[in-house]
């Protein structure tokens, strides 16, 4: 690791973080991870004796985003992580409970903060977070970031309380703008990965409402930037993405990676029992088997126009949909891959592909294109402080959201990205 000096911003932060909750949100990529290890690191030197947690979203997400870089700081010696029992000693302190650190943390539930916040008992304690923004009635946003004592605000200014009863809590917000070390063409390309929502979230560090159409930057137009009148003819890693359905329409995309480099979907099978007999997986399975094997509606055929099985590489599927998967398993000796459904992850990375102009809809997948086109944000869940899409008419983006993951590995080296990674300090 490249160590270099704090920029103002993330110095002030770090010096400034004396408070019992310390909480560093904005921008991915803004710096602000960085500083808040500078600060944690210093604590566990400093603080009073006693326990130390450390917080993530899961194992992976804190390993990759605080320990792997502790250890690149510090070395071996002074920073030693036991994967098996999950044990990090840090500066010889074992983990333990006098100070807690916290990643990702909105993503953490109300009632775990504040049973972590009861345990923070021992004279001289301290809680570091960092998060991303969120909803702006979110819990963390509400109950606490609005009721700091100390705000380093977005512009960079020191502001002190803003309400009658403050929390000595310390509040430090950054935005892409403020990391010094990111090169001039990096942050134009960042900054071109998100749009309305996700860009006032994600680049501006604004805590946000979701409202309105999800996918917002989406243009239907045939022939325009996400819907093809033609499909390229070296589309290559072609799956099937299906969003199982009985007596709710059942849906399958065709898509595929183009060397342009492009995602595509390129053809859409689906059956709404609505009106008709439902089906059963068996029958699900023989008529999606029977679509792919004469060539997906003119997707794939000979020289004459006959269609050929399609060479799928793998089928992607709806994780609740254990039935199915066991009926095309017994058809075809191979098992689907149980798709991923964390849906504001899948959104956010469908919402990224559209807005770089790397995902695109064949103009025959009129379900899927007129779908997106009226997915809409929940209103109602909104109030509640949650993200969550109207669950109507959603079962073609429920099916890219689950091709869009399956791919990530391919189209997040597109967009410069570490696989996996979701953000870096």
């Amino acid at each position: 690791m490249e160590l270099r000096p704090l920029s103002p911003k993330q110095r002030a932060a770090a010096q400034s973080a004396v408070h019992r909750l310390n909480v560093w949100e904005g921008a991915v990529r803004s710096g602000k991870t960085f500083s808040s290890e500078i600060a944690w690191l210093r604590f566990s030197l400093e603080g009073p004796p006693g326990p130390l947690l450390m917080v993530g979203k899961n194992e992976r997400t804190l390993r990759r985003n605080i320990i792997d870089p502790l250890r690149e700081m510090l070395g071996g010696e002074h920073c030693t992580y036991v994967q098996n029992s999950g044990l990090l000693h840090l500066y010889g302190r074992g983990l333990t409970l006098a100070g807690a650190y916290v990643d990702e943390a909105s993503t953490v539930p109300e009632s775990f903060w504040r049973m972590l916040l009861s345990r923070l008992s021992i004279t001289g304690a301290r809680l570091y977070a960092t998060t991303n923004p969120d909803s702006p009635m979110h819990w963390l946003k509400a109950g606490y970031l609005d009721r700091a004592c100390l705000w380093l605000t977005g512009e960079g200014a020191l502001a002190g309380a803003a309400c009658e009863e403050p929390l000595d809590l310390a509040r430090f917000s950054f935005r892409l703008a403020d990391n010094e070390t990111l090169g001039a063409e990096y942050v134009e390309q960042i900054s071109r990965e998100y749009s309305g929502l996700w860009r006032r979230r994600f680049i501006d560090g604004e805590w946000v409402a979701a409202e309105g159409a999800v996918y917002e930057m989406l243009d239907v137009t045939p022939g325009g930037p996400h819907v093809v009148t033609t499909l390229p003819s070296d589309l290559r890693l072609l799956r099937v993405a299906v969003d199982y359905g009985t007596t709710n329409p059942f849906v399958a995309l065709l898509m595929g990676i183009s060397a342009e480099p492009r995602l595509y979907v390129a053809r859409e099978w689906r059956y709404d029992s609505k009106g008709r007999r439902t089906m059963t997986d068996s029958e699900y399975v023989e008529a999606l088997s029977a679509w792919l094997a004469t060539g997906a509606d003119g997707f794939w055929v000979d020289e004459t126009g006959r269609g050929l099985p399609v060479p799928i590489e793998k089928l992607v599927c709806d994780p609740s949909a254990a039935s199915f998967r066991a009926a095309w398993q017994r058809r075809h000796q191979r098992w689907p891959e149980a798709a991923d459904n964390a849906v504001l992850d899948g959104i956010r990375d469908e919402a990224s592909l559209l807005a770089t102009g790397r995902l695109a809809f064949h103009e025959s997948c009129r379900g899927a294109i007129a779908e997106h086109s009226g997915y809409a944000w929940d209103s109602k869940a909104q109030e509640k402080g949650a993200d969550a899409p109207l669950k109507l008419a959603d079962h073609s983006c429920d099916a890219a959201r689950y091709g869009v993951r399956s791919y990530r590995t391919v189209w997040r080296r597109w967009l410069g990205l570490p696989p996996e990674a979701e953000e870096a300090a």
